[in-house]
């Protein structure tokens, strides 16, 4: 399969690429230097010369925070730029994935959120993120839209991806508490998007490593015990003392109805995700 990996410098472009390729595809990894895809007019001229059977959008605003004093750049990559690619896959008739958050949640539930739960988005990015999804759907009824979050990784920058690094500085930690969510390794994801670009997997879907879902906090208490760190200097703090411009779901954690009505089986329980990936990093 001939496939063009948008975002492809992020961490989740950069798994979906090498997981790919591993897999004998031909990939095109397209990073924001190769393609705008703000740019109607680019896009266009990317599937014209790149003519692809599938596209896997990575490219997003990512910046939380940002997105609450800059609604216009969040909106015009996470809602605009799905809207051309999508359009454009419908032209050439390939098959259109495109990764969303689970930030499309208010955070209120008490368990998992599954694809037949109602979006409420509390911040700009997580209402961006959803306008994509629609324009997706809009604009081409076999687009494929994956929620994921909590994303780890090797080459990752966020607290998740960095932790192995940071607790072996003879410094204390702190990590957030309070709020919940799935992890999801970055390998993991990337096969499972794999699977979704086979014919006839079209719709929503979760990705996440399976299991309860945890903290933060549950996070590095875990990581520590893997790598035989001393967890008594990670100190458990609430998301409110970080004082943070968007507001956050409390629990965003995800559980797929969708994948299991196709027979793919559940993702890996997050720790052993978590204990392969901190045996893998430097």
């Amino acid at each position: 399969m001939k496939i063009v990996v948008t975002g492809a410098r992020g961490l989740v472009g950069r798994a979906v690429t090498a997981h790919c390729r591993d897999a004998g595809d031909s990939v095109t990894a397209a990073g924001h230097r190769e393609l705008d895809i703000t740019s109607k007019t680019a896009v266009r001229a990317f599937f014209e010369r790149e003519q692809p059977d599938a596209v896997v959008n990575c490219a997003a605003y990512t910046d939380v925070d940002g997105a609450e004093s800059n609604p216009e750049l969040s909106l015009s990559v996470n809602r605009d730029g799905v809207r051309y690619l999508a359009g454009s896959a419908k032209t050439h008739r390939c098959a259109f994935l495109t990764i969303s958050t689970d930030f499309v949640f208010d955070g209120n539930a008490e368990g998992f959120y599954t694809e037949d739960d109602v979006p409420r988005p509390i911040s700009v990015y997580g209402k961006s993120k959803l306008e994509g999804e629609h324009a997706a759907a809009a604009e081409y009824e076999k687009s494929i839209i994956v929620r994921t979050g909590w994303v780890f990784g090797t080459g990752g920058t966020n607290f998740l991806s960095t932790l192995k690094d940071v607790l072996n500085r003879d410094e204390p930690v702190t990590a957030i508490e309070d709020s919940f969510g799935t992890p999801t390794f970055a390998s993991d994801l990337a096969e499972r998007i794999r699977e979704l670009l086979e014919p006839g997997r079209n719709g929503l879907f979760h990705v996440a490593n399976s299991g309860p879902g945890t903290s933060y906090y549950g996070f590095a208490v875990a990581a520590a015990r893997i790598l035989g760190v001393d967890s008594t200097k990670i100190t458990g703090v609430p998301a409110s003392s970080l004082n943070r411009p968007a507001p956050r779901p409390a629990n965003s954690r995800l559980l797929s109805i969708n994948a299991s009505k196709l027979g793919l089986p559940d993702l890996p329980f997050w720790q052993d995700a978590l204990g392969r990936h901190l045996s893998h990093i430097s």
